[in-house]
C-alpha cells in the first residue's frame, strides 16, 4: 500500500514538474524561428497583397538567416521586384546587380538584366536631370538581347533600348534647345549635330535636330569673323551633303 502511494506520488511529482518546465519555456523561452519555406511564403503573400515593405522584410530575413536554402535565389529575386514595386529604384537594382554577380547562370537571369535596366531607366525618367543611369540602363538591356537571341527577353529588351536611347536623344535636344534658346548658338549647332550623328535609328528626332542644327548655324555665322566663318564652312558643307 505504501508502496502504491509512493509510486503515485512520485509520478504527480514528476508530471508537475514537467508542467512546469513546459509553462516556463512558453514564457521565458523564444518562439522557434520561422523556417526558409515560411519566409518566403510570408513573403510572397505580401507581393501578392502589395504590402512591398512587410514583404522586403521577409525576403531580408530568409537571405540572412538561410543563404543556402534553395528558397534564397528566387527569394533573392523577389526582393528586387518588391523594392522596384515601391518605387525604390536604387535599391533594387542593387539587389538585381547582386543576384547577377552571384548566379550568372541563374535559369532567370535575363529576367534580372533586363529589370536592372529599367530601374535605372526609372531613375532619370526627367529630361533635366543627368542621365548617367540611362548608361548603364543600356548595357544590361543589350546583354539581354545579345545573350538571349529570340526569345520574349530580347523582344523586351529590344523595345526599352529604343526607349532609353530615345531619353538620351532628347536630353541632348533639351540642352541644345536651351543653348539655341539662350542665343548660345555655336554650342546649340554643335548639340544638334551630335544628336544627328549618333542617333539615326531616331528618325523623327534626326529631322528635328538636322533642322534645329541648320537654323543655329546661320544665326551662329553673324557672330563670327571671316576667318572663323571661312575655316567652318566647308565642314559644314560636307555635312549637309552627308545628311540630306
Amino acid at each position: 500500500m505504501l508502496k502504491s502511494f509512493l509510486k503515485h506520488a512520485i509520478i504527480g511529482i514528476a508530471l508537475m514538474f514537467v508542467s512546469a518546465c513546459g509553462i516556463i519555456d512558453y514564457v521565458y523561452l523564444p518562439p522557434p524561428e520561422d523556417t526558409a519555406q515560411e519566409l518566403y511564403e510570408a513573403g510572397m503573400d505580401s507581393m501578392r497583397d502589395k504590402k512591398f515593405y512587410d514583404a522586403i522584410g521577409f525576403f531580408n530575413k530568409l537571405k540572412d538567416r538561410f543563404p543556402f536554402s534553395p528558397y534564397t535565389p528566387q527569394a533573392e529575386i523577389a526582393l528586387g521586384d518588391a523594392y522596384f514595386l515601391d518605387g525604390q529604384y536604387p535599391q533594387a537594382a542593387d539587389t538585381y546587380k547582386e543576384f547577377e554577380s552571384l548566379h550568372p547562370r541563374h535559369e532567370q537571369i535575363a529576367y534580372v538584366l533586363i529589370q536592372i535596366g529599367l530601374a535605372d531607366m526609372k531613375r532619370s525618367e526627367s529630361v533635366d536631370l543627368p542621365q548617367a543611369n540611362l548608361q548603364e540602363a543600356l548595357q544590361y538591356l543589350t546583354l539581354a538581347k545579345e545573350n538571349f537571341p529570340g526569345t520574349p527577353y530580347a523582344e523586351a529588351a529590344q523595345e526599352n533600348i529604343t526607349i532609353c536611347r530615345t531619353r538620351m536623344a532628347e536630353h541632348e535636344i533639351y540642352i541644345a534647345d536651351f543653348y539655341y534658346n539662350t542665343s548660345q548658338y555655336g554650342a546649340a549647332w554643335k548639340r544638334y549635330v551630335y544628336v544627328v550623328e549618333n542617333f539615326g535609328e531616331l528618325p523623327k528626332v534626326v529631322e528635328y535636330s538636322k533642322a534645329r542644327a541648320e537654323l543655329s548655324y546661320l544665326e551662329y555665322q553673324k557672330t563670327m569673323s571671316e576667318e572663323e566663318r571661312r575655316n567652318i564652312e566647308g565642314s559644314w558643307k560636307r555635312w549637309l551633303k552627308k545628311y540630306l
